[in-house]
């Protein structure tokens, strides 16, 4: 006798097709597979290469410009996925949120945030080619890494201008929220992205491939968060003598004390 959830499984699949079936339910449990398994074997043997690489010291102007606007817009499009992907409507609603309300705050935020996200990027990836020293630190990683990065958010930006700012409006909570939640309950149901705008399917799909090149680059160091700084011990700094550097030091042997 099929046990039932494989049997609706089987069902799904063949009503979705198989290059659905690839595309949302393998994908999505080979992405998460190889992110989590990622970074443990990064961990494991890889800990002095866990980090930014930080190009500070190289140049500082354009970084200060770069970084603090991507890595806000980034903050306020992960924290809005969050809301959208993981808590039902139903949740919003109860709480007072209408759904107009929900949509209007939902796109004024992504959209901005993307703009600030993809603005921020440009302005990196700039940094990374015209400065040279930056660009001599930049890897084949690195420009794989950014090129990934920038294709997912601007497939995003894209999505979300072209359905709810041009379009008529497009409730992804109603599908997309749906897929995403059952990947991780292990009840797929394909069927719901198969029918999302063609933009989102792009998006969900490179933001995949994202999270599965993920632990192999730097990004890793968002992981990261600097909790050794509480309990390691205190730096001593001594002053220099100051009168080292202001004469000519005399041969031979010197009194002191």
């Amino acid at each position: 006798m099929t046990p039932p959830t494989l049997t609706m499984t089987m069902t799904t699949a063949a009503e979705t097709g198989t290059g659905g079936v690839l595309l949302w339910v393998v994908l999505p449990y080979v992405s998460l597979a190889v992110f989590v398994l990622g970074h443990v074997w990064r961990y494991r043997y890889d800990k002095f290469g866990w980090t930014t690489r930080s190009s500070q010291l190289y140049e500082n102007r354009l970084l200060r410009i770069g970084s603090p606007l991507f890595h806000f817009g980034i903050l306020v499009v992960l924290v809005g996925h969050v809301v959208g992907l993981l808590i039902p409507k139903s949740w919003t609603e109860a709480a007072g949120v209408g759904e107009d309300a929900y949509h209007v705050v939902a796109v004024a935020l992504g959209t901005v945030a993307g703009v600030c996200t993809l603005g921020g990027a440009a302005i990196l990836v700039y940094r990374r080619r015209t400065v040279g020293p930056v660009f001599s630190a930049t890897t084949r990683n690195d420009k794989a890494m950014y090129l990934s990065l920038v294709v997912t958010i601007g497939l995003g930006l894209a999505a979300t201008v072209a359905a709810n700012i041009v379009g008529g409006g497009y409730d992804y909570r109603e599908t997309i929220s749906l897929w995403f939640r059952s990947i991780f309950a292990f009840q797929p149901e394909p069927d719901r992205m198969t029918g999302a705008p063609v933009l989102f399917q792009l998006h969900a799909v490179s933001a995949l491939l994202l999270f599965a090149f993920w632990p192999f680059t730097r990004l890793v160091h968002m992981l990261t968060a600097p909790v050794g700084y509480l309990t390691r011990p205190y730096i001593v700094y001594r002053s220099r003598d100051t009168r080292l550097g202001a004469r000519a030091p005399r041969r031979g042997w010197e009194r002191v004390g």
